[in-house]
């Protein structure tokens, strides 16, 4: 303490910890008697079941168990004022007193003894003998590896390294269990003495602010006698309080900044826990807030997340009324727009959309709110698609948090409080603080306020302050040190309110200074781009399943059928609670992810029924079959039809269809119309078109078409790729060459790829098998089969005639430990930026490493697709479900696996199943075929007994144009909602022709919100600006 002599500093010490000691005085032991079960009961259903005495000592506790415990609580004779509750039972743990939840006992990880206890008081002032009922649903715990340095990461792994070190049914004990009296006035001496303490520390050397509050401090030490009884020390804490009272009462000048305080509590849904613990810890953050909002009458509290409130109203009724009347009043502030706090970078742009449509609805319909702050402290990054999305969903505001985590010495992020420009030139009003969990004590906040980036124009900030990472949220300190630091000198004012409050301020003050156009790149988590493959397939499968569904569905309503909303809503917000950032990013615990693919499966099967269901009822009879198309252009696909099909087909219009025989049916290729169908039956004569073949020519393989001459090594690797009709080769090396390396990243294991990665190459030279699956026809094929490490790797790579596409439909069975797997495609391209697929767009990104914000992005996120390009050809990389890829210099490197080990010890492995494509194109970027092949990979048409009309419902004229969206209205009017959004950053008119009955065309928000009544019925004429969607609803005759 550098204002004090050594003996003063060192006397201070010891009266505040002998101070501590003095708060909390044990009175009376709490005796419990409980069961143990894995079922999540009500506490109504725990009444009942079958208690038998616990004594302290008594170790319990399975993997995932929970411990249901029950003790009458007595308030003792005298005339003590508070009374607390210590409850160690082992573990965190959700209270309730006389039937009611009442608050939680924290994690351990709180390092403040104190803050155990602080909140657990029995109501003030009762008398004694006055009983209570507790009740305490304890949680067990289970094992994720971590190494002893944290960090969620285990640094190497050595053989047997990393097991659980607890013995099952012995994960917890009960520990001393007390009532007790809690010291009111020692408790508010301390909150004086430390808000002095830290504050003294924070100011300069040569301040007289720090020499007063320095003399005040020793003048406590003078004052305060711990040596007596409890009522003389009770009165010395008094004598202790008056004389730091004139320090606490000095006031600030007029330019100091204000710091806006909000509570809150980053209630993960699920990360290092599953979501049957999250539900408890719903319960114990909202009931202890809800507390400390009754004790103190200033105090606000803000919860994001639809998904957390509608948790509490399923399971904790009673609690989730008070919340609502907590919200009426003011004090709670349910804000978030969202329904979860999802990963924006890969989730598609209308999971994005109905994130907020199912998010701002809740939060409108059952708590009363309209939503106008997207509250996304913690997400991994955010895409330059969110400005416009949310200007198109009405919301005003965007708080966030994570790019200011710079542990991996990355470009620093220059604002705190700018406008965010997004691809599309769409703003919205933006505050990052520099964390979510801060403190409120003087250190912090004087800290904050000094390292700020934002050095001049800011005299405001806005301050997330809690408990977090889990729940549980603020404790009274929080609360009692901004009590003292409203005004106080040498410090901010702190001031608490709603971050609606701090942006509408800030706007009278005149608005952001500055503007930061483009995306805000997180530079570290990039492993989480890769991490948990299967949740990510499952995502990306998931949302385009529910888009068929809708899709059909909507058609098929407009003849008459039946649309299942009840069932597509239910789907909607599975799909929305596992896009969540600690979910979809591959960060959370093993048990997470078999809980996620169930419902993912759930979710593909329920929206592929729907989507058969209507498609059905589009069908007008029983021969034949139809093949439908959802993508908004003509395609020609090849699709799998029965072995009666084998010898020829023809449309209805009489169009011979090329087929080929094949060992489960017969292959056709079909030209199919804009979100329409055919219906072909079978026929002797076939059409034409130009063959694929496959061939072996020595060691390599051969693969031609119309459009591209591949050649291939031993390894299955592209040696050369040749485009027919110009000569040009794109192979500038060998394509489709598997890269792996060590993976063990300092810090975040399943979130982080440390840039020195490339500097651990693992060499795979483990010989291919290749055979000639199909050898020529409307598809031809090649299988590789080989070791890669000790990993199983077998790829069918596939032409399909009049394709320039190559697809490469790859299994693995991964069986590695801290690895990472590439591939690779060295292109004739020279770019120095790299397109990169965002939803509704595209963000260029660079392929150098000249500054530290280039070499920032060694790795990036791509929705479908990545390209390398000039002004006269390109090349590019699509996915079905990877989204981390590499661009460096001229090579296109996709991300295909990774091993992590915490928090879940060699995830990932087992079996994977994607399929990656390489395309490449003469002309510019404009006119490559790159986004239709997107689609066409993605979305395959898919084949139904019967047949219909030919028909196409809906087109685009113009190539950059796409309708991503075609759904029944969220009011369930029967209108239909179309979304399209411009791909190439292009400005464009065009039509969208309408093959429906339609009596009036409206331009909507996103929210579906009629705007303006647009021109035409049939044809619609449209100008997009660049990368802007449209929403339109369409109103059936």
């Amino acid at each position: 303490m550098k204002y004090m002599h050594s003996e003063w500093s060192g006397r201070l010490r010891h009266w505040i910890n002998t101070l501590r000691q003095d708060i909390y005085l044990p009175v009376q032991d709490i005796a419990f008697e409980g069961f143990f079960t894995m079922e999540h009961l009500t506490p109504e259903q725990a009444a009942q079941g079958s208690f038998s005495p616990i004594p302290r000592g008594t170790k319990w506790g399975k993997m995932y168990e929970y411990c249901w415990l029950r003790a009458t609580v007595t308030v003792p004779e005298g005339n003590a004022p508070r009374y607390a509750l210590n409850l160690p039972v082992g573990s965190e743990a959700t209270l309730f007193l006389d039937g009611k939840a009442f608050g939680t006992y924290r994690s351990d990880w709180v390092k403040d003894p104190l803050h155990y206890i602080v909140d657990n008081f029995l109501p003030v002032g009762e008398p004694a003998g006055t009983k209570h009922e507790l009740l305490i649903e304890a949680y067990a715990g289970h094992f994720f590896p971590q190494s002893t340095l944290g960090g969620c990461a285990t640094g190497p792994v050595m053989p047997g390294a990393y097991q659980d070190p607890k013995k099952d049914g012995e994960r917890a004990e009960i520990g001393h269990c007390t009532l007790g009296i809690w010291s009111e006035d020692a408790y508010q001496l301390l909150m004086d003495v430390m808000t002095l303490q830290m504050l003294m520390e924070q100011l300069d050397d040569n301040s007289l602010r720090a020499d007063k509050i320095a003399a005040a401090l020793e003048h406590f030490t003078l004052a305060v006698d711990f040596e007596q009884p409890l009522e003389q020390r009770i009165q010395s804490y008094r004598e202790g309080r008056k004389a730091l009272a004139p320090a606490l009462a000095a006031r600030n000048g007029s330019t100091m900044p204000v710091f806006y305080g909000i509570g809150n509590a980053h209630l993960d849904l699920v990360w290092l826990w599953p979501i049957a613990e999250t539900i408890r810890k719903t319960a114990r953050t909202f009931a202890a807030q809800l507390r400390l909002l009754d004790e103190y009458p200033d105090y606000m509290f803000l919860q994001s997340q639809p998904a957390s409130y509608v948790m509490c109203r399923d399971h904790y009724p009673e609690l989730y009324e008070r919340v609502r009347k907590a919200i009426r009043d003011g004090r709670w502030i349910a804000e978030g727009a969202m329904w979860s706090e999802p990963d924006t970078n890969m989730t598609s742009g209308e999971s994005l959309i109905r994130q907020i449509v199912h998010g701002k609805r809740f939060y409108k319909e059952e708590l009363g709110v309209d939503s106008q702050l997207l509250w996304l402290p913690d997400s991994f990054g955010y895409s330059a698609a969110l400005p416009q999305i949310l200007n198109g969903c009405g919301v005003k505001y965007l708080v966030t948090q994570k790019i200011f985590w710079s542990y991996n010495e990355g470009d620093q992020f220059p604002y705190h409080y700018f406008t965010w420009q997004g691809a599309d030139g769409s703003a919205i009003d933006t505050f990052l603080p520099t964390s979510y969990t801060y403190r409120t004590d003087p250190k912090e906040i004087c800290e904050t306020w000094n390292k700020r980036v934002e050095k001049r124009g800011l005299d405001a900030f806005l301050l997330p302050f809690g408990y977090g990472d889990g729940g549980g949220g603020p404790c009274r300190d929080y609360l009692e040190y901004m009590e003292r630091e409203k005004d106080l000198e040498g410090m901010p004012k702190m001031r608490m309110a709603s971050p609606i409050t701090f942006f509408k301020d800030m706007e009278a003050q005149g608005g952001p200074n500055h503007t930061y156009v483009g995306e805000l790149y997180f530079s570290a988590h990039r492993g989480v781009y890769t991490a948990q493959a299967a949740v990510k397939k499952g995502n990306r499968k998931g949302e385009i399943a529910l888009r068929e569904a809708e899709v059909w569905g909507s058609l098929a309503q407009a003849k008459g059928h039946a649309y299942p909303y009840a069932d597509m809503d239910a789907q909607w917000k599975v799909l929305l609670f596992n896009q969540f950032h600690d979910i979809l990013p591959g960060s959370s615990i093993a048990r997470v992810y078999d809980e996620a693919l169930e419902q993912h499966n759930d979710i593909i099967r329920a929206a592929t029924g729907h989507a058969a269901d209507a498609q059905q009822a589009l069908i007008t009879k029983d021969e034949g079959v139809t093949v439908f198309n959802s993508l908004c252009f003509e395609r020609q696909a090849l699709v799998t039809l029965p072995a009666d099909y084998a010898q020829g087909a023809v449309t209805q219009e009489g169009a011979p269809v090329p087929t080929q025989p094949t060992q489960n049916g017969a292959l056709a290729l079909v030209d199919l119309p804009a979100v329409g169908a055919v219906s072909l039956t079978p026929a002797t004569a076939k059409g034409k078109a130009g063959p694929c073949t496959a061939a072996m020519e020595g060691a390599n393989v051969r693969l031609t078409n119309d459009h591209v001459d591949i050649t291939f090594n031993a390894l299955g690797e592209i040696t050369s790729f040749v485009d027919k009709a110009t000569g040009r080769e794109y192979a500038a090396g060998p394509m489709n060459k598997l890269l792996m390396y060590k993976d063990v990243p300092r810090l975040f294991d399943a979130w982080d790829i440390d840039s020195h990665y490339e500097l651990q190459p693992v060499v795979l030279d483990e010989p291919a098998t290749i055979t000639v699956l199909e050898a020529s026809g409307l598809r031809a094929s090649l299988r590789v089969t080989r070791r890669i490490n000790n990993s199983q790797f077998t790829q069918d790579i596939c032409l399909y005639a009049h394709s320039g596409r190559l697809d490469f439909i790859t299994t693995v069975e991964w069986n590695e430990l801290h690895r990472l797997l590439k591939v690779g495609f060295p292109v004739n391209v020279r770019a120095t930026e790299a397109i990169n697929e965002i939803q509704f767009g595209y963000m260029k990104r660079p392929t150098h490493r000249s500054r530290l914000y280039d070499s920032d992005r060694f790795e990036v996120c791509n929705q479908r697709y990545s390209a390398l390009c000039d002004q006269n050809h390109g090349a590019a990389v699509l996915n079905d479900c990877k989204y981390g890829i590499s661009l460096h210099d001229n090579e296109m490197r996709l991300t295909l696996l990774r091993a992590s080990t915490s928090p879940e010890m060699r995830a990932d492995n087992g079996t994977h199943t994607f399929t990656y494509s390489f395309l490449a194109w003469e002309g510019s970027f404009m006119d490559a075929p790159v986004v239709h092949q997107a689609y066409d990979l993605n979305v395959p048409a898919t084949v139904m007994p019967g047949s219909a009309p030919t028909f196409s419902a809906f087109s685009v004229d113009a190539p950059n144009v796409f309708i991503d969206t075609i759904k029944p209205a969220e009011d369930q009017s029967g209108d239909l909602i179309l979304r399209l959004y411009e791909a190439k950053r292009a400005d464009t008119a065009c039509t969208l022709s309408i093959n429906l009955p339609v009596k009036q065309v409206l331009a909507c928000d996103m929210l579906e919100n009629p705007l303006a009544s647009l021109d035409g019925t049939d044809k619609v004429d449209l100008a997009f600006h660049t990368f802007e969607v449209k929403t339109l609803r369409l109103k059936l005759a």
